[in-house]
């Protein structure tokens, strides 16, 4: 599918086989991927996190917030590290010990976090990042050898997830989990901390993709949150093949479906389509992701069992 696109539109559309704008689609798409693949840590364990683009929304608007002031860049990376940390305990405990829905508990988390932010610490809707902030704009404006910096961050996360998942022990839990979660639970896997983790994991990747995001625009608009970015992150997931009945897909189908999903948006772009025209696209192109993923792997009595 990937192929075929980039074929059609390199053939129809003028601008688009062009360097320069290749170059700015996979920059662009670089901080959409990194999402993606912390959204693949929780999907493939048959969960849902709808507050990742919240936790990473008011987490670096605090962050440049304190950057503003004379608190040196790391302390403030760190204390928006802090909130994405709290952010995934937070949605872990209410899922695994609660046993409160992943969709509904995330959900209000979000609403959560951002509500308390915009009434509490956050100065305005966007937060402009200083100019004396070399890391961070470097990380969104900067090249390695010729290579953007986002597009090396976006690799780098993504091995480095791709190797958790499956060369260690707790990567292999994730899928088991994802799998059949009684069954996890009776073979020993202690599945409520590990769905603890999965969270708080899953938030601390889309920090970095929120701080890839600021440094490219030099600042964030909390607004973002508001947006449609949660379903793209979650069309990339889907279309790229990481089944929502757990247990199956990896940080390569996340690329495929950034790679997808990137293409379409800068055709999409190109040929003037406006937001509500390009939101029925995706739309449509997400439910006949999610019906062929009901095709592939349907659900049946045990695989759908949750819970020990």
């Amino acid at each position: 599918m990937v192929v075929a696109l980039f074929v059609a539109f390199s053939l129809t559309l003028d601008g688009f086989l062009n360097v320069d704008n290749l170059v700015n689609l996979v920059r662009s798409v670089s901080s959409l991927g990194i999402f993606g693949v912390a959204m693949a840590v929780v999907v493939i364990a048959r969960g849902m996190d709808l507050s990742l683009i919240a936790s990473m929304g008011v987490a670096t608007a605090v962050a440049i917030q304190l950057m503003r002031t004379p608190v040196s860049t790391p302390v403030a990376l760190l204390v928006g590290l802090g909130i994405v940390v709290i952010m995934g305990l937070l949605n872990g405990f209410l899922i695994a010990f609660v046993e409160i829905p992943a969709l509904f508990a995330t959900l209000a988390s979000g609403l959560l976090v951002y509500g308390l932010a915009r009434t509490t610490v956050l100065d305005g809707l966007i937060a402009e990042l200083p100019g004396d902030r070399e890391f961070v704009l470097a990380l969104g404006q900067g090249t390695v050898f010729g290579i953007p910096v986002p597009i090396i961050v976006f690799a780098v996360v993504a091995v480095l997830a791709q190797l958790m998942l499956s060369r260690t022990r707790g990567g292999r839990f994730i899928y088991a989990h994802g799998d059949n979660a009684g069954a996890a639970a009776i073979t020993g896997i202690a599945v409520r901390p590990l769905t603890v983790f999965e969270y708080t994991a899953s938030a601390a990747i889309g920090f970095v993709g929120g701080l890839v995001t600021a440094g490219a625009v030099g600042g964030l608009n909390t607004q973002v949150i508001d947006g449609s970015l949660i379903y793209d992150v979650l069309l990339v997931v889907v279309v790229g093949g990481i089944s929502l009945v757990g247990g199956r897909g990896s940080v390569a189908s996340v690329v495929a479906g950034t790679a997808l999903i990137g293409i379409m948006l800068n055709g999409m772009t190109i040929m003037n389509m406006n937001t509500h025209e390009q939101d029925i696209v995706k739309g449509l192109i997400l439910l006949a992701a999610l019906v062929l993923d009901n095709r592939l792997h349907p659900r049946d009595e045990e695989t759908v069992r949750q819970g020990d």
